[in-house]
């Protein structure tokens, strides 16, 4: 009897470390919130506003490292101040596409995740409300896109994932000619898998 369990036990640490080793395709959904501050240089501050984001993601993996890439919209709300505390308040609305690698570590349904990876944000439309003081700083231009890097964790749970993410602008959203006016951003989304 103790062979039977003995060799069950090696049999099933064998499944579990072949299963890590097979190429797998996962999709699901995603939604959740994001809190946005744009970096910028000197002339102005800005503190951090929610939004939220919603769409897919897919997961295609082997060995333990996996490359997810999703497309989502997401509502990015934040409040640029100058110097002089004018504020000027900024609303928009893009679709991302992040492409992240990853790696994952657990088994039978439970799983740890570290990821990192670039991301393409392509914005659909702005809606800016300007302050009298703040209207002739500003003229509120985007550029159509702009490339981030996202640092982040997860955990999954049988179908359910939970994320936390860094992102960390890389180009300039601002058309204005004022300096490095870029977006942060901390997100935090619950995912299911479908299949």
């Amino acid at each position: 009897m103790k062979k039977i369990v003995l060799i069950a036990g090696l049999m099933y640490t064998s499944l579990l470390g072949f299963g890590q080793a097979l190429p797998t395709f996962q999709f699901g959904i995603k939604g959740g919130f994001n809190l946005s501050k744009f970096s910028t240089e000197n002339t102005f501050a800005s503190d951090n506003k929610a939004g939220y984001y919603a769409g897919v993601w897919t997961r295609i993996g082997a060995a333990g490292i996996h490359l997810q890439p999703e497309v989502y919209i997401s509502g990015k709300n934040t409040t640029l101040k100058n110097s002089s505390g004018s504020e000027n308040k900024v609303n928009f609305t893009s679709v991302d596409v992040p492409i992240l690698l990853g790696t994952k570590i657990g088994a039978t349904g439970v799983g740890f995740r570290l990821n990192t990876g670039p991301v393409v944000s392509f914005i659909l439309n702005k809606e800016q409300s300007f302050e009298d003081a703040a209207s002739n700083i500003f003229d509120g231009k985007f550029k159509n896109q702009a490339v981030a890097w996202q640092f982040g964790t997860g955990l999954d749970v049988g179908k359910l994932s939970v994320d936390l993410r860094y992102e960390m602008g890389l180009s300039k959203l601002n058309d204005a000619g004022y300096p490095d006016t870029k977006l942060n951003m901390f997100t935090l989304g619950l995912g299911l898998k479908l299949f």
